[in-house]
């Protein structure tokens, strides 16, 4: 059976800028890093949720060439400030987990940043299944980058996904995930993390 784990969350916006100033607000401490996807028309910057895990702003590139094809995180459509909208899960074998995973969450497509290179599934449209709060699924063919940003304290306590389909959701996740942060209720859609930084707690909604 394949297995995933928590790779990264991610906050999409309107700007860069709008996401980082979210971020940086509500958990009292800077973002680092980050680049350009190329093959995508984004750009992102990045912040230590550990040695394995991370936080992510990603944009559209006003400055990039459009990738002729709907952006990963339904980024195309992005109104409204700045959010926590999804998050990644890592896998070992991407083909072997798309073939179990619901329908929708996308086909594999060969990414890089700077030293990192990966296979992401990208869904046709941008939009993951049930309304994004299924995760995209990764697999890296470098070391993912947390390990090389600079570890301010942060960490994840708690992400919290609601959904009207909690028990098709539950039921989605249960043959890959196995993570005690992750916790699914029925409810209205909505994705919360809550992390503790060096300078405080806070909830990224």
């Amino acid at each position: 059976m394949n297995k995933a784990e928590l790779d990264h969350l991610v906050v999409t916006a309107a700007t860069l800028e709008d996401g980082v100033t979210l971020v940086e607000t509500t958990l009292g401490q800077p973002m680092d890093g980050g680049g350009d996807h190329v093959a995508m028309g984004t750009h992102n910057r990045l912040m230590s949720l550990g040695p394995a895990d991370y936080l992510e702003v990603v944009a559209v590139n006003p400055s990039a060439t459009s990738p002729g094809r709907p952006r990963f995180f339904d980024l195309d459509n992005r109104t409204g400030p700045a959010a926590l909208t999804n998050w990644v899960m890592r896998v070992d074998d991407l083909n072997g987990l798309l073939a179990k995973a619901p329908a929708g969450v996308g086909e594999g497509w060969a990414l890089s940043r700077g030293p990192y290179a990966w296979r992401m599934a990208v869904p046709a449209d941008g939009k993951l299944p049930f309304d994004g709060l299924f995760p995209s699924l990764i697999q890296w063919n470098s070391p993912n980058p947390a390990p090389a940003i600079p570890d301010g304290g942060a960490r994840l306590l708690t992400l919290t996904l609601r959904h009207p389909q909690a028990e098709a959701l539950t039921h989605a996740l249960e043959p890959f995930l196995d993570d005690t942060r992750v916790v699914i209720e029925e409810g209205p859609v909505a994705i919360e993390a809550h992390i503790r930084s060096a300078g405080n707690e806070g909830l990224l909604t």
